[in-house]
C-alpha cells in the first residue's frame, strides 16, 4: 500500500525568527511527527522557506541547511522563483500547510493558494489575511479580539512561543561565585559594525572598573570570528572611533567556552558558540545587548540587562524595516531617512526592547542616543553593586513572562490540521 504524503512547510526570515520560533517548533514537530507516523502510515515532508527581508543577515540559508530534520531549505533569494515553479526545486504532496513564522504575513498566504495547502499564521501582535488562513495561532486574547468576529472562531490563543526557548539547550554548565555579564552586539552586519568596536571599548572599561566580573559573548548562529576580527579593523570606518582592539582569539579545549578573546588592553572576553547558550545566559548577573530579537530571548530567560542602541552612527545604518530598508541602501535617500529617524522618530517611538513594548511599560533600562562605551560600563557596574535593581528587573520580566507550552499547542495545532 502506497504511503500518504503530506508537506509541512514553515516561512521564515530573519535570524532571531529562526532562533526563538522555527528551530523550537521543528524540534517539537519532529517528535510529534513520529508519533504519528507510529499510528497512520503517512511520509512527512518537513521543509523551510526564507523570505524577502531587510533584516535578514544573508547567512540564514546556511544555518537553516544544517538542521537535520529539514527535508528542504529554499533560500529568500530563490522565493519568487518557489513561487513561480515549486517543480523546480523539489516534488511537492498532493496535500500540506504552510505555518508563517516570520517576515510578511502575506507570504505564507501567496504560496499556500500556490501549492494548494491549508495556512497557519502564528501572530504575536496582529494577524493579517485571517480569510486566507484555515487556522489562526496567537499569543494573547488581545491579538485574537483584533480579528474580525467572523474569523475568531478559527483563532486559537497558544502563548508565547518565546517562552519556550531556554528549553532548547542539551548541556548543563554551573557557574560558581562568579560575577558575569552577557554581551550581545547584534548578528546583522550593521549591527556588527558598530556593536563590536562599541563593545569592546565598554568591555575594556568594565574590566578596568572592576576586577571580579567576567565577560562572555554568546556568538549569534549567523555570526563568526571572521567577522569579529573585521569589524574592530580599519575595514570597518567605524572602528576608527573607538579605542579597543582585539589582540588575539585563541581556540580553547576542555571548557564549555569555545574561544578566548583578549583586547589589547588585555580584557578577557570568552565566546561561546554553541546554540543555544540559554543555560549559561540565564546564571548571567546581566546582559548588555542590542535592540532586536535578542531582547526577546533575554527576557524569555528572565535576564536583566541594559538595551543599548548608539545613534551617532545612523547615516551608516542600511537595515531598516520595511519599504525603509530597500529604499535606505541608496546613499542619499538613507541619509534623509537617517535625518527623520533622528529628529522624529527616536523622539516619538515609546520603546524599542521587546519587553517594554510587551509591557508598555519601562521593565529594561534602554540607553538610546548619543551614547559612549563607558557610560554603559559604569551603569553595568552600578547595577552589579546594586544586586536588589537586578532582582526588581527580574521580577518584572517573570511577571510579563508568557506561559510555557505555546510550542506543544502550535505543534498541536498544525498535527489536528493535517488530520482534519
Amino acid at each position: 500500500m502506497k504511503k500518504e504524503s503530506v508537506a509541512v512547510v514553515i516561512i521564515s526570515n530573519g535570524p532571531g525568527e529562526l532562533a526563538t520560533w522555527v528551530k523550537p517548533v521543528i524540534n517539537n514537530l519532529k517528535k510529534e511527527i513520529l508519533t504519528f507516523k507510529s499510528k497512520k502510515e503517512i511520509d512527512f515532508h518537513l521543509r523551510l522557506v526564507l523570505v524577502p527581508c531587510p533584516n535578514a543577515n544573508g547567512n540564514e540559508y546556511e544555518i537553516a541547511k544544517k538542521w537535520p530534520s529539514l527535508n528542504l531549505v529554499t533560500p529568500a533569494k530563490k522565493f519568487w522563483q518557489l513561487l513561480i515553479n515549486p517543480s523546480s526545486f523539489a516534488k511537492w504532496p498532493d496535500s500540506g500547510i504552510v505555518i508563517f513564522l516570520g517576515g510578511d504575513q502575506l507570504w505564507s498566504v501567496l504560496l499556500a493558494k500556490r501549492l494548494g495547502y491549508k495556512c497557519i499564521t502564528y501572530a504575536e501582535w496582529k494577524a493579517r489575511w485571517p480569510r486566507w488562513n484555515s487556522s489562526i495561532a496567537v499569543m494573547n486574547e488581545k491579538v485574537k479580539n483584533k480579528l474580525p468576529k467572523k474569523y475568531q472562531k478559527k483563532c486559537k490563543i497558544v502563548g508565547d512561543l518565546m517562552a519556550d526557548i531556554d528549553n532548547e539547550d542539551n548541556y548543563s554548565f554551573e557557574i560558581k561565585n562568579e560575577k558575569w555579564i552577557a554581551i550581545l552586539p547584534g548578528s546583522k552586519k550593521t549591527k556588527l559594525s558598530i556593536g563590536i568596536p562599541f563593545f569592546l571599548e565598554m568591555a575594556d572599561h568594565i574590566s578596568s572598573g572592576s576586577n571580579d566580573v567576567k565577560l562572555m559573548i554568546p556568538i549569534a548562529p549567523t555570526t563568526n570570528i571572521k567577522d569579529f576580527l573585521y569589524y574592530q579593523s580599519n575595514k570597518n570606518p567605524l572602528a576608527k572611533n573607538y579605542s579597543s582592539k582585539i589582540k588575539y582569539i585563541k581556540k580553547l579545549k576542555e571548557s564549555i567556552f569555545q574561544y578566548e578573546l583578549l583586547t589589547e588592553n588585555n580584557t578577557k572576553i570568552y565566546l561561546i558558540s554553541s546554540n543555544p547558550a540559554y543555560k549559561i545566559l540565564k546564571q548571567c548577573e546581566l546582559a548588555i545587548t542590542t535592540v532586536g530579537a535578542n531582547t526577546a530571548e533575554l527576557a524569555a530567560i528572565n535576564l536583566p540587562m541594559i538595551v543599548v542602541l548608539p545613534t551617532q552612527h545612523l547615516n551608516l545604518m542600511t537595515a531598516w524595516d520595511g519599504i525603509f530598508g530597500i529604499i535606505g541602501k541608496i546613499p542619499i535617500i538613507n541619509k534623509i531617512i537617517s535625518t527623520c529617524i533622528k529628529n522624529w522618530y527616536l523622539n516619538n517611538k515609546q520603546f524599542f526592547s521587546w519587553p517594554n513594548i510587551k509591557a508598555k511599560r519601562m521593565i529594561v533600562p534602554e540607553r538610546i542616543g548619543v551614547i559612549k562605551p563607558k557610560e554603559i560600563a559604569d551603569e553595568a557596574i552600578f547595577l552589579l553593586s546594586n544586586s536588589n535593581l537586578l532582582k526588581d528587573q527580574r521580577k518584572n520580566l517573570i511577571k510579563e513572562r508568557g506561559s510555557l507550552g505555546a510550542v506543544q499547542k502550535l505543534t498541536k495545532l498544525i498535527i489536528d490540521s493535517i488530520n482534519d
